[in-house]
Parts: C-alpha cells; structure tokens; sequence
C-alpha cells in the first residue's frame, strides 16, 4: 500500500497498526507538509499540493493509497474532492484517536475509515421523491 501522510509523522508503531488493521504491508509513505494561506483559493493550493506528488495517472486510479488527511476541516474537505477526481473513487483515510492517559499524548490508530463503502451505504439510504 502506499500511504500519504498529509499530517504529524507517523511513528513505527502507527504504521504496523495500519498494516495489522489493513493485512497489506505500507510500501511507501509519502509525507506531505501542509500550510495553507487563508487568502487563497483552498481549491487551487490543493491542486498545487497533489500536483507536486509523484504518481503517475494510472497509480492515482489503480494503487491502493491510503490517506491521512489534514486535521483542519477545510483542506480535509477538499482534498479528498481532489483525490476522488483523480482516483475516480474516495480514497481509504486513517483515524486516529488518543491513548488515553498518556503523557505526553499520543494518538494509535482506531480505524481506516472505507469512504467510497460509507458513501455507497449512503446512497441506499437516499430518498428520490
């Protein structure tokens, strides 16, 4: 699998917890610094930080990537417009969450969150009428 990493950097820990929840094995982590400037578009600086990744078209459409997006709402949001126009899917996101009690904290890995499964739920839940 391939991982981006568009937020703190994973520890070894956290990634043997993807590759235990997931059974595949991270090939490759990419990460991504994030900064984004609240007077420009969110839409084209995404743009811009997808374009500077290195993978081809067909990887975009045929690589298992996993992401773990930015933690500010905005940007989460559209990247993953980006990435499923790119993908023709929404791609898999980690979820972290804390351990708790820990000092100083830390955060494991609770799940990988099937966003293109949730939106196909969702979809028979949809009422036309």
């Amino acid at each position: 699998m391939l991982f981006l990493n568009l937020s703190h950097p994973l520890t070894p820990e956290q990634l043997e917890q993807v590759r235990a929840i997931s059974e595949k094995e991270v090939r490759r982590v990419i990460n991504i610094p994030v900064h984004f400037d609240g007077y420009r578009s969110y839409a084209e600086q995404v743009a811009e930080l997808v374009d500077g990744i290195d993978l081809t078209p067909q990887q975009w459409q045929n690589e298992l990537i996993v992401v773990n997006s930015p933690s500010f709402n905005f940007t989460a949001v559209v990247l993953l417009a980006e990435l499923h126009g790119r993908m023709g899917y929404f791609p898999p996101c980690l979820q972290l969450r804390p351990v708790e009690g820990s000092l100083p904290p830390r955060f494991e890995v609770a799940e990988i969150l099937n966003l293109q499964e949730i939106r196909e739920k969702a979809r028979q839940r949809r009422q036309i009428g």
